[in-house]
């Protein structure tokens, strides 16, 4: 079959769809552009606000007018946790967050066998206990590999659909994590990414003691040549310990992803997080007293259920006392079937965007503000584009210079010369990074 794949949503969907991509192309199946003619399009869905759904409703769309006889197939957290959305859209193939090996059976039996479509296959995913081992990294062409090491939230904050979609925390044992890193390491991969629904969970399940910082510690000892970076942490990981121990570690990025949301200590309590900003400003503290200048970014909800101005002010006071490094910037998205859907004060459309415009414009000064600390940055260099070859510091600061040499994959020492709205520019030493 000619596959085609399309993914929205976060890190996690784009590790499964690399992962689907393996099992498919092991099967002897071909990839081909999602913009041209396919036998199969397969749409990885996202659901984590009402524009990632409709983004997946017309994906699906666009795919079945492109090729009316192709089989169209819709996996991820949309038809997870709205079936009933899935019988209205051209769909002949709908399944959920898991059984991935299951999902690549039914495609091929749809296809060959012509099987009766719709065909539907969905699980309860609240009752799901074992993590799905998939195929780590991705295809050729690649510099940074993602690691699923974690499934599954317990957190359900008032707001997200999220534990509903993936179901309870469940962890990749050790043993495997260090083995995939391992593999992924002889594949030339440079950088390997921790990623999962909410990584600072890992090992919760086992329950035997193991936390996020063993797991850190087992994976920069499997692959020592390749930059370790972390997904999104929740701020309590952050203690002691954890910098104590993390700053040992020679290969782990200095990137720390730590989930805000706001920073209003009302706002907090009503979307059910479980720390407040001045446990948040701990972590801070601990990171920037652990790592010289560590990249802290972060996510802020703007409008949620209850929101005054007040509180939103006191959110954009925190965010400067923080002084983030980047930020994420969402309007609140409500979500039919949470707690927060059904509080009072919903914050009117217009005054959730303005604000998260207020709040991006503070980001953008604040992101200015980190890139003009730095005068020199070790770069893994991905691709050439629009004459400049594009890569990313172990800070995930975008680095980009001009160079007659294929630097793809090449970790390089680059010499700062301006910054940019948003990247650096500079020049390449002639040495590699070995």
């Amino acid at each position: 079959m000619k596959v085609a794949f399309y993914t929205l949503g976060c890190k996690v969907n784009q590790y499964e769809t690399q992962a689907l991509e393996r099992l498919f192309t092991d099967r002897g199946h071909v990839l081909v552009p999602f913009e041209g003619p396919a036998d199969v399009y397969i749409i990885n869905t996202c659901t984590v606000t009402a524009v990632s759904d409709k983004k997946s409703r017309q994906t699906i769309r666009q795919a079945r007018k492109r090729t009316p006889d192709a089989l169209i197939a819709a996996c991820g957290c949309y038809p997870q946790t709205h079936p009933e959305d899935m019988k209205r859209l051209p769909v002949d193939l709908i399944a959920g967050t898991g059984d991935r090996l299951g999902f690549v059976e039914l495609v091929e039996r749809a296809w060959t066998e012509r099987i009766q479509i719709p065909i539907t296959a969905l699980d309860d995913a609240l009752k799901r206990r074992c993590f799905e081992p998939l195929p780590a990294g991705g295809l050729e062409g690649r510099t940074r590999a993602m690691l699923k090491v974690e499934d599954g939230c317990v957190n359900f904050c008032t707001y997200c659909i999220i534990p509903y979609a993936r179901g309870p925390v469940r962890s990749l044992p050790l043993p495997d994590a260090a083995a995939q890193a391992r593999k992924l390491a002889e594949e030339c991969y440079r950088e390997l990414v921790l990623t999962g629904i909410e990584i600072s969970s890992w090992g919760r399940d086992f329950q035997d003691g193991t936390s996020l910082i063993d797991l850190i510690e087992t994976v920069c000892a499997a692959a020592p040549d390749c930059r370790i970076r972390l997904g999104s942490l929740e701020p309590r990981t952050i203690t002691d310990d954890f910098c104590q121990r993390a700053a040992k570690l020679d290969n782990l990025c200095p990137h720390f992803h730590l989930s805000m949301q706001s920073g209003c200590d009302a706002t907090l309590k009503r979307m059910g997080r479980k720390y407040d900003t001045a446990r948040f400003a701990e972590s801070v503290r601990l990171l920037r007293q652990s790592f010289q200048l560590p990249a802290i970014t972060t996510d802020l909800i703007a409008g949620f259920p209850g929101e005054t101005e007040e509180e939103f002010a006191q959110s954009l006071d925190f965010v400067r006392q923080c002084a983030f490094s980047a930020m994420h910037i969402f309007p609140y998205s409500r979500r039919p079937g949470t707690p927060a859907a059904a509080m009072p004060g919903q914050v009117p459309n217009a005054v959730r965007e303005a604000r998260a415009r207020e709040a991006a414009a503070l980001a953008a000064r604040l992101e200015q503000d980190y890139l003009r600390l730095w005068t020199h940055a070790e770069v893994l260099f991905e691709e050439l584009q629009d004459g400049l070859w594009r890569g990313f510091s172990d800070r995930y600061v975008e680095v980009r210079v001009q160079s007659k040499e294929n630097l793809h994959n090449q970790l390089r020492n680059v010499q700062i010369t301006a910054v940019e709205n948003g990247w650096l520019l500079g020049e390449v030493s002639n040495l590699e990074k070995e």
